[in-house]
């Protein structure tokens, strides 16, 4: 990974503290997202992957411009699908800066490999949150092929946070816990029901004493393969599932929107073997009708069977 730093320090040479967020696919960083925003009580900016899986009242954006939302508290979204030399850029081009820049990392994205940015002209790298799923991590850390991806996504946190405690037993969250420690001896771990976690992610204060930036090699499993399957409009929820049903086994991620015959919409989401199909509350625009889904590259085939 490269960038240029721009000639020029923006806000006088203020630097803006910067925040990563990382996580495994499926982890709940959105979710975690959508909570600060609504959460927020200073004007901050975040980058994320998708803008249309971020959860805006519309009463609350003051402006939507191409990849970048502005709302009423100060607030402004940015969309990272042009690079982030691109989102920083938008950014670094506002007359006054965020209080606090948070970036939502792809779920295959390993940390120590994005630090740089939170080092360029105007920002300045305030830590790492890495979120971990309960329900699955001890499996996909074990896996021959994704397992060096999520081990260095933990060795990379500042502050771990634990997602989706409430779909396993006690005594797994624990033995969760103990592995996460294994990996990554004396962060702090947190559970991300406790509602004071989004605010953590304007707190942590910089990265952890002894933090070493380690840049992984590049391993054949870094290459993820991103396919699009077109979903029927409208359909009916039982296409969908069949649908589902015929993924390959290596879609390790899918998410997407389906139409009913009746104007409904269904938000469909796959992690691994759980799936959930719910329908959208209400919908204010045309979403494309589409699976997007995210496969391991030695055997991606790039069709549903």
């Amino acid at each position: 990974m490269s960038y240029q730093e721009p000639e020029f320090l923006p806000w006088d040479g203020r630097r803006v503290p910067l925040t990563f967020v990382a996580g495994y696919l499926g982890a709940g960083k959105t979710t975690l997202i959508n909570q600060l925003l609504r959460s927020a009580d200073r004007p901050i900016a975040v980058i994320v992957n998708d803008m249309g899986e971020i959860n805006i009242d519309a009463r609350l954006i003051r402006k939507h411009s191409g990849d970048t939302i502005e709302l009423t508290d100060g607030c402004v979204c940015c969309s990272s699908i042009d690079g982030f030399g691109a989102a920083f850029d938008m950014i670094r081009a506002r007359e006054t800066p965020p209080d606090h820049v948070v970036v939502e990392l792809s779920g295959v994205a390993e940390p120590a490999r994005m630090i740089p940015w939170g080092r360029s002209a105007g920002f300045k790298l305030d830590g790492v949150m890495t979120l971990a799923a309960a329900d699955q991590f001890l499996e996909l850390v074990e896996r021959m092929d994704i397992g060096g991806t999520v081990a260095e996504q933990i060795r990379a946190a500042d502050v771990l946070a634990l997602t989706k405690t409430d779909l396993v037993r006690p005594e797994e969250r624990e033995m969760v816990r103990r592995r996460l420690s294994e990996i990554s001896p004396g962060v702090p771990i947190v559970e991300a029901q406790d509602p004071t976690v989004p605010t953590m992610l304007l707190q942590i204060g910089g990265r952890r004493p002894g933090a070493e930036i380690v840049i992984p090699e590049p391993t054949l499993f870094d290459r993820h393969e991103v396919g699009r399957i077109a979903i029927p409009d409208p359909t009916t929820l039982a296409d969908i599932n069949a649908l589902l049903d015929r993924l390959p086994a290596d879609v390790m991620r899918a998410k997407g929107i389906a139409a009913g015959a009746d104007g409904e919409r269904w938000a469909i989401q796959v992690v691994g073997r759980r799936r959930q199909v719910a329908q959208l509350a209400e919908v204010e625009s045309e979403p494309p009708t589409d699976l997007v889904t995210i496969a391991l590259p030695e055997l991606a085939s790039g069709d549903c069977r």
